[in-house]
């Protein structure tokens, strides 16, 4: 079942499986789209297809209709730990936070700004730099990163290479896994297939 959810921060769809898992994934989008995307959508529905409660949710900039820049990033991670409290409550058991590209950059670092905010990360198409400016890591906090983490990267994203993505998260002190996507770009439209591989993974790293 899905149905609207509303939060003074953040807006977004709740994912109600039949038989629940006691598992939450709050799970958010990229600069350039919206909870609406085909990813989301589709990893939403495949999440709760195998009994996890799922909030798919619109980050504050998108919701303001502002670009995200520096300046408005962190009222985004407020965004995200408002995610991760709203669904806490309804959860028996773990609470992962998920986003693709801004949105799992801004969940992660919102993770290691307060440790114990989300007990796992799935990761899609980390923004590891900007396409063409390898020297440019987005890697600053990575040795303060406390909480298991999944990144699930494409094998033709400018943003980053398999390789590179396995160099910098060796900077993470806890446990870390990468599972490629053979063939996908930055829109990891080929990832929603793999849905019960992702969490297989980050599960058996908390």
């Amino acid at each position: 079942m899905e149905e609207p959810f509303q939060h003074d921060l953040i807006r977004g769809t709740l994912h109600r499986p039949d038989r629940e898992s006691g598992d939450v994934i709050v799970l958010t989008h990229g600069a350039g789209s919206d909870s609406g995307s085909a990813l989301l959508v589709g990893l939403a529905r495949a999440f709760a297809g195998q009994g996890h409660l799922v909030l798919r949710y619109d980050l504050p900039f998108r919701i303001e209709g502002k670009q995200p820049n520096p300046r408005n990033a962190v009222r985004d991670r407020e965004g995200v730990h408002a995610a991760l409290e709203a669904v806490r409550k309804q959860a028996r058991g773990r609470v992962i936070a998920a986003g693709h590209s801004y949105g799992g950059r801004q969940s992660a670092m919102l993770a290691a700004e307060r440790p114990g905010a989300a007990d796992g990360l799935l990761l899609l198409s980390y923004p590891l730099h900007p396409p063409d400016k390898p020297q440019q890591k987005r890697t600053d906090y990575f040795p303060n990163l406390r909480t298991p983490a999944l990144f699930v990267h494409g094998t033709k994203d400018p943003f980053g290479s398999i390789e590179e993505l396995r160099e910098a998260i060796a900077l993470i002190p806890a446990r870390t896994d990468v599972l490629p996507v053979e063939g996908a770009a930055h829109d990891l439209k080929r990832a929603v297939g793999l849905a019960g591989e992702m969490l297989t993974r980050l599960f058996a790293a908390l």
